[in-house]
């Protein structure tokens, strides 16, 4: 179908949907580098103007990419529930905008739909609209998940401890995780990636996870992200796996550049709740994403990156995971190449993610050759507070030594708990409180006189 819109004398056409999506998103070097984005600032309002008139049936109508050559494609299809698309189904686009911007989309109703809207009308109803808006809409959206804590409550923010090492050196690990605890992150998780992809190195990373949360008895999950084969592998071996990982996107091409497919990732999910290690609920998955994923394994079909990024988490949804994030400025320059375009992605993954009904976190993040810097960082983390991420970063210092990039670091997150009054998982707050880590009022104590009895523990 052919879309248009006239601005002044000017006609502008858009053959098919997929490309009035990619001219109507706001400017990025990913799409600049794939060919597809607007050619000019008018071209981009004329596409923004043509999608607001787009019903959202259309999108159940039209495939981005043919269902006959995606499996993404016919999952979102195929899953889609037309009981939950009914209340909103008469609208168009910039319908569906104002409807989200209205006291008519509370939490409740948004939770109801949210299994009826797809990814792309998720991407397409975020290109209308602008920074404030992502912010309000996503902050009225409630998602909760549960494996030995409850994450994604309203008025809490949860942490993933990342630990990690050059040389997956099980006492730079451990340091880490004792400096992370005793700031008060790892209510997520405590995940580490390695530097490593021999299954030995990796086994004994989560024998090294699994006997730190045990002795310890923190209530929260451990998880080494490595690929979903050789976690099936080791538990096989009967290795301590608490959450299976996978990096995942949103095509079927861009998947299998990743080694996984629609089959194995419920291969996976079936193996982790076999071991029934949960003590609060069961949502045993974790994914990571990224824009740009999709675009650098030539694996895009011409859709712009942020619709491509929407996709990945209908693969996520369907297997019901406890964490998912998007690791947003971490592929680098090349598909995000400023603070600027860094912040934009941000929201908009936020946005869609919870949308959708997942639990979204973001790893505020920038690699040394983007135009960012920390004060960028700094106003996104903010900004997704504001709009109620369900988890973040720790780094220790925000600076990867293993991974080398810039995150956000667990002084962040003390910074961002104070100015917002947000809370941890209830199961760990309550665990911090009676460890002597923090008071009645689950604010940190003063820990450095806990720092030899934590470390005694852990080495025991």
């Amino acid at each position: 179908m052919v879309y248009r819109h006239a601005i002044g004398a000017t006609s502008y056409l858009f053959g098919d949907l997929r490309e009035l999506l990619a001219k109507a998103t706001p400017p990025r070097s990913g799409d600049r580098l794939a060919g597809v984005a607007a050619e000019t600032a008018e071209q981009m309002i004329a596409a923004r103007m043509a999608l607001a008139n787009v019903p959202l049936k259309q999108f159940l109508n039209e495939a981005v990419i043919p269902y006959e050559d995606d499996e993404v494609t016919r999952l979102i299809i195929d899953s889609h529930a037309a009981q939950a698309f009914a209340p909103i189904s008469s609208l168009t686009v910039g319908g569906f905008r104002d409807w989200l911007l209205s006291d008519a989309a509370t939490s409740e109703s948004l939770a109801k739909v949210s299994r009826g809207i797809t990814p792309e009308m998720a991407a397409g109803v975020s290109k209308l609209m602008r920074n404030q808006d992502l912010i309000l809409v996503a902050s009225k959206c409630a998602v909760t998940t549960a494996f030995r804590n409850t994450i994604g409550l309203k008025g809490r923010m949860s942490v993933r401890l990342q630990p990690n090492h050059p040389f997956d050196d099980t006492q730079g690990i451990t340091a880490s995780i004792l400096d992370g605890i005793l700031l008060g992150s790892g209510d997520a998780c405590i995940g580490i990636n390695p530097a490593s992809d021999d299954p030995a190195v990796i086994g004994e990373l989560l024998r090294l996870l699994d006997s730190i949360i045990t002795r310890l008895q923190v209530p929260t999950q451990g998880c080494v992200l490595t690929h979903v084969t050789t976690t099936l592998g080791l538990i096989g071996q009967g290795a301590p796996v608490d959450l299976v990982f996978q990096s995942i996107a949103g095509t079927e091409a861009a998947n299998r550049s990743f080694g996984v497919d629609l089959a194995l990732l419920r291969a996976a999910r079936e193996a982790g709740l076999s071991l029934r290690r949960g003590t609060v609920g069961d949502n045993v998955m974790y994914f990571e994403t990224g824009q740009g994923s999709a675009l650098s394994a030539n694996a895009h079909h011409n859709l712009d990156q942020q619709t491509c990024e929407a996709r990945a988490y209908a693969v996520a949804r369907a297997f019901d995971p406890l964490l998912v994030n998007s690791v947003v400025g971490f592929i680098g320059p090349e598909y995000l190449y400023d603070g600027k375009e860094i912040i934009r992605a941000g929201l908009e993954d936020h946005f869609c993610g919870k949308l959708l009904g997942l639990p979204l976190g973001v790893d505020v993040c920038y690699t040394n050759h983007a135009e960012a810097d920390q004060d960028d960082m700094d106003n996104l983390l903010t900004l997704l507070a504001a709009a109620g991420v369900t988890f973040i970063m720790g780094v220790p210092g925000a600076d990867d030594v293993m991974l080398n990039y810039q995150s956000t670091s667990f002084h962040d997150a003390l910074y961002i708990r104070d100015l917002f009054g947000l809370k941890r998982a209830p199961e760990f707050d309550d665990w911090l409180v009676r460890s002597g880590l923090a008071d009645g009022d689950f604010r940190l104590a003063s820990n450095a006189g806990l720092l030899p009895e934590f470390a005694s523990r852990l080495i025991a």
